[in-house]
């Protein structure tokens, strides 16, 4: 067995302890130098809590530091930056980061705030924070959930947290996959630790979390996100950056049965659920072109709200930084789409905001 190929999978409730337990089967202080920077560098998309679905649970940081204090590692912090429009300050807060800080004596990086570094890349040249840089071993911490533009996110996606957000609103105009790929190979985690107890499997944003009690851990992002898909039901065409970063380096998708090692066994069928596709259903009126991510979850919160009140949606809804030189059809969202024939202004605009508009052409 080649334990730099081996995930480490557990199941339960309790994420501080399988947090623990997972990286004392891995031995993992074994792997990290004497008086290492350890950075960890969790999933803290906005200001909700992880029962929700979208944001990773305290106990997988407190936990990780924990087990890392025990063995002698003291230079531990918590970097991250939440997404375009969200304050990250009021998300750690949130999400209950701030107590685990106070806790264990741990500093707590807003990484928006952060100094940043230009580095060439396999696509282009990219700002990234240099906290996450510098550190002399970076712990990836994300959640396997869906997500309404690239079916799936978990341990390659996570690292966009790693950006400033000037950086995360070209991401968009790029069209995500090719600057997810690039940003991973030039920033590779040494470690990635996932929280899949109930992440929300249609939606990043959360709100529909379903219940898995799993969580895993592995040293190849790229593998790791493989093992994502395969457990979503997703092949890897579904979610195409991950076969883009292992061709630019990040890792490798090879996983093979021998390469999974469980710690004990589900208290429940083992089968994962399947994404329900609410919000792709949702989103079969819209045409998006380089859509934000803050953008493009107010539309989707308001599309499901609008679902809820049984509105029926005919017309097309245009949205994304792809529209600023046009005048399309129907509804525009946004800013960038403020030309066409119907607007919702903003930058984002407001969920209700959208709804309200909604309402008005169903009226």
């Amino acid at each position: 067995m080649d334990k730099n190929r081996t995930i480490y999978e557990i199941f339960g409730t309790d994420a501080h302890e399988m947090t623990k337990a997972l990286m004392e089967a891995a031995d993992i202080a074994e792997q990290i130098p004497r008086g290492a920077s350890i950075a960890l560098k969790p999933n803290l998309i906005l200001a909700a809590s992880p029962e929700g679905g979208a944001t990773t649970h305290a106990g997988v940081l407190s936990g990780c530091i924990e087990y890392l204090q025990c063995k002698g590692f003291t230079d531990i912090s918590i970097i991250e930056s939440s997404w375009y429009g969200e304050g990250t300050q009021r998300s750690m807060k949130a999400c209950g980061y701030d107590k685990v800080c106070a806790e264990y004596g741990v500093r707590f990086y807003d990484l928006k705030k952060d100094k940043t570094r230009r580095v060439k890349t396999a696509m282009r040249p990219m700002d990234i924070a240099c906290r996450a840089l510098d550190a002399d071993y970076l712990i990836d911490m994300p959640v396997l959930k869906g997500h309404c533009q690239t079916a799936m996110t978990c341990a390659l996606k996570n690292l966009k947290g790693c950006i400033p957000d000037h950086e995360k609103r070209q991401f968009h105009s790029d069209g995500l996959i090719e600057p997810i790929a690039a940003l991973a190979a030039a920033l590779t985690p040494d470690l990635v630790i996932v929280d899949s107890i109930c992440g929300d499997l249609d939606y990043e944003e959360g709100g529909n979390p379903v219940q898995t009690n799993r969580m895993m851990l592995g040293t190849d992002p790229v593998q790791m996100d493989a093992y994502g898909c395969q457990l979503m039901g997703l092949d890897l065409e579904d979610v195409p950056y991950i076969e883009l970063a292992e061709e630019w380096g990040a890792g490798s998708t090879e996983l093979a049965d021998e390469d999974i090692v469980r710690l004990n066994e589900p208290a429940f069928a083992a089968e994962y659920p399947q994404p329900s596709g609410k919000v792709k259903r949702l989103l079969r009126n819209v045409n998006a072109d380089s859509a934000c991510s803050a953008c493009f979850a107010a539309l989707v919160r308001a599309l499901h709200q609008a679902d809820e009140e049984g509105l029926r949606i005919g017309g097309p809804i245009s949205i994304g930084q792809g529209y600023r030189e046009k005048a399309p059809e129907g509804l525009g969202v946004g800013r960038c789409c403020q030309s066409a024939e119907r607007n919702v202004y903003g930058c984002p605009p407001t969920a209700s905001a959208i709804l309200q508009q909604l309402r008005d052409e169903t009226e």
